[in-house]
Parts: structure tokens; C-alpha cells; sequence
């Protein structure tokens, strides 16, 4: 069954009420490399419920509306979709614990054409249940590579959104190195990501992978952590907003280097898997609170 581009722009997402724990904000820290050395107090603020902190890119596990793409009623080829950009404002620092709600819609769907694929552009809100306020936005672009072509059979394609900036051709002016852990993905996935390619490896062959992956929400929130450590000086709240492409897939266990250009509040980054020396992340971008 084709897509409907107007089925999924009015989908009935649920609200998506998500009460976490210390525990899960801990969990969330280790699983994108925090408390590799248990002895720095920075790293420990993020991992220990002493004066715990949450990670502003935890915002993006948070009132998760599922892989609904999989529902039959969608139309959609769902073994076919790949996570193409993440991006994510954050509004009001993240508390440790607590209950959000998670409210999804679909915001476009661009058709690149038959042999091409769609894009398909998602916002989530995340809001405090007690307050409303708002704490964060998560925008997702998911790239639907067998339901290209929509166009041709009288469905209105949106016009794509500006894309993201590529990064510059100068040196960086900072770079960070984080080593992962072969057991990473195995931490990030009680995070909420329980596909298991990135678990499984009998799994991950049959997808084409040499071994488990990285969760891409996981290399994203490394990066994030490289950010933090380097431009923020460990201070969570100067983090407003991250955005990347994801442009190849990690193995746990890998260097990833984090080279970055700062203009101002702006920041453009870049994230490569040292040892098989290929860009995971491109295009990346984020802004810095003074």
C-alpha cells in the first residue's frame, strides 16, 4: 500500500506521557560515554545522584512515540527507513527525574522521486506534565527509501527545508576525542532502543553489518558530550541547541573525533570513527549559550 502524504501529516500521535527515573538519566550518561574516568568530578555530576544533572541530549529519548512507522496503516516501507538528521532546541534545562509528555507530528514529506525515496519530517515536543512548560523540541528526518515516487500518483510533494550547512574546509578550531566502549550499544539500548542490530549480531549480518552498530542517537549524544566538555566547560544549561546528518554507521568500541568550528555562539562540528577514519556525523551545528 502507497503512503498517503495526508494520512501521516494529520497521524493520530497519542500524547506520549514518560516518567523517568535518576536511574534512567544515569544510565543515559554511561551509555554516551560519561564516567570513563570515575575520578573527574565534572564527568561525575552527570553519572552520580549527588547533585545529579541530566544531559541536554537526553532530550531525545524522552516521550519517544515508538517506531510507528511499522503500523501497516501507515503504508509505509518500513524496512527501508534510515534515521537521516536529528536535530534538537532545548528550552529549559532537563531535570534529573521527573514526568514529560511528548506530543508528535508530521511537518512535511518531500519526494525525491520513484528510485530515490521520500523524506519525512517529524517535531516532537517535550513538556514538564506538572507545569507545561517546555523543555525541549526534537526535530527528526527520517528517509523513507521505498516510498519515493508519491508525486507522480497526484500526491502533493512539500517543498524540502533549507539543508544543513556543510561544515567548513579550515582546521578546526577544537577537536575532541572520545573513546567508546565495546559494550556501548548494549548500555545506550535501555535507553529505549531495544532493534536488535544493535545487539544481535546474527541481526546485524543480515542487515549488512559486520558486527552490532551504534545506535545514531547514541554517536549523536557523544558528540554532544564533546561539545559539552569543550565548549561549555561541563555546564549543561549553555547548551540550546543540537543538529546533525548521519552519515555512516559506528562500531562500538571506536574513537570518535569531534572536530569543531566556532563562530560566536555558533558552532559547526563534525564527528569521524578515528580508526576506519569516515565522517559518522556531518553537517552538524549547534549554538552555545555565553
Amino acid at each position: 500500500m502507497p503512503i498517503d502524504v495526508q494520512k501521516l501529516k494529520n497521524w493520530p500521535f497519542k500524547p506520549i506521557e514518560h516518567t523517568y527515573t535518576e536511574r534512567d538519566t544515569i544510565l543515559y550518561a554511561l551509555g554516551v560515554g560519561l564516567g570513563h574516568d570515575p575520578l573527574d568530578r565534572e564527568q561525575l555530576r552527570f553519572v552520580y545522584e549527588d547533585g545529579l544533572q541530566a544531559l541536554p541530549t537526553m532530550g531525545v529519548v524522552l516521550g519517544y512515540p515508538g517506531f510507528w512507522a511499522k503500523d501497516p496503516a501507515t503504508g509505509i516501507d518500513w524496512v527501508k527507513v534510515l534515521h537521516g538528521e536529528q536535530s534538537l532546541e532545548l528550552h529549559a534545562p532537563l531535570p534529573a527525574s521527573g514526568t514529560v509528555v511528548g506530543i508528535t507530528r508530521v511537518t512535511a514529506l518531500v519526494d525525491k522521486g520513484a528510485e530515490r525515496g521520500a523524506l519525512m519530517y517529524s517535531d516532537r515536543e517535550i513538556r514538564d506534565k506538572v507545569s507545561g512548560r517546555l523543555l525541549a523540541v526534537s526535530h527528526m528526518v527520517g528517509f523513507l527509501r521505498g516510498d519515493g515516487g508519491f508525486s507522480a500518483r497526484g500526491q502533493k510533494s512539500d517543498d524540502a527545508p533549507a539543508p544543513r550547512p556543510a561544515t567548513p574546509d579550515t582546521a578546526p578550531d577544537h577537536v575532541c576525542e572520545l573513546q567508546s566502549r565495546p559494550e556501548s550499544a548494549l548500555i545506550y539500548r535501555l535507553s529505549g532502543d531495544y532493534n536488535p542490530v544493535h545487539a544481535d549480531p546474527a541481526v546485524a549480518r543480515a542487515a549488512g553489518f559486520e558486527r552490532p552498530i551504534l545506535h545514531g542517537l547514541c554517536s549523536f549524544g557523544v558528540s554532544g558530550h564533546a561539545l559539552l566538555k569543550t565548549l561549555c566547560g561541563w555546564d549543561a544549561t549553555r547548551l540550546k541547541e543540537i543538529g546533525c546528518r548521519f552519515s555512516s554507521p559506528v562500531y562500538p568500541g571506536e574513537t570518535l573525533r569531534v572536530e569543531m568550528w566556532q563562530r560566536g555562539t555558533a558552532v559547526q562540528f563534525r564527528t569521524w570513527a578515528v580508526e576506519r577514519n569516515v565522517v559518522v556525523l556531518s553537517h552538524g551545528s549547534a549554538r552555545i549559550a555565553p
